[in-house]
């Protein structure tokens, strides 16, 4: 009897851990799915160390937007226009694989471009205001400043922008009109990102709509990367405490 008790047992916990494993894989396929950044092309908005949840569901789903691309189709299904300012991860368009995260400036149709360092929308210059500087930490431990700027599109989304260099390679630009079908996307740090302004082979250009992953909503950890993984007593200083479990704007 204490056998088949121990067997018993055993099976119920091996059966709630498959549960569980399942309703994992199905909140990471369809609702929800974790994502770091890796660079500091987003900076100040989103910072290297940063840990978001990303929905899926949002503008609805591709194969690019399901793990390993399982599914091979086309297009989106169950999908949703985004709206300017949303903060996206997407498939980067060269090999649609590795994962970006830019924010949207551009839907089908619209003319956009630069002109010293100020972005135009369909010909009208978007609202720009200068604001107190973004301060960081540099790798010396100093700390640095970066002239920052308050940017509102036309539907009334604001972020700020960072500006380090005010003759930047892309603080000038043709005028780009978005392909059916397509995104533009820029970093918020204007001068440190491959985005749709770069149409070389380190760039990105204009994005699919089926390259969406998901739109960027909460930031659920945050680390400044100064704390090994198995530097427990080290974690709570490395922490960024005042990040944990904001919303991505």
């Amino acid at each position: 009897m204490a056998g088949q008790s121990n067997t018993s047992e055993i099976w119920e916990n091996v059966k709630t851990i498959g549960i569980a494993l399942l309703i994992a894989l199905v909140i990471r396929t369809f609702l929800f799915q974790p994502f770091n950044i890796p660079s500091g092309s987003m900076m100040g908005t989103l910072l290297v160390g940063d840990y978001l949840f990303v929905s899926k569901f949002t503008y609805g789903f591709s194969r690019y937007s399901l793990p390993f691309g399982i599914v091979p189709f086309s297009g989106r299904a169950l999908s949703s226009v985004p709206e300017r300012g949303d903060v996206i991860v997407f498939k980067w368009p060269r090999d649609n694989n590795t994962d970006y995260i830019k924010r949207l400036i551009g839907l089908p149709g619209d003319r956009i471009q630069v002109q010293d360092g100020v972005l135009f929308i369909n010909g009208r210059a978007v609202e720009r205001e200068r604001v107190e500087d973004f301060a960081y930490e540099r790798s010396n431990g100093l700390v640095g400043y970066v002239p920052q700027y308050r940017e509102t599109l036309p539907n009334g989304a604001s972020y700020m922008t960072l500006d380090s260099n005010p003759n930047g390679s892309f603080d000038n630009t043709p005028v780009y009109t978005v392909p059916e079908g397509h995104l533009f996307m820029m970093g918020d740090n204007r001068d440190n990102s491959a985005d749709s302004r770069d149409f070389t082979s380190a760039g990105v250009g204009f994005v699919p709509m089926e390259n969406i992953v998901g739109r960027a909503e909460l930031k659920f950890f945050s680390t400044d990367g100064s704390a090994r993984f198995w530097e427990v007593w080290r974690w709570p200083g490395a922490t960024r405490w005042d990040r944990i479990l904001q919303g991505v704007s």
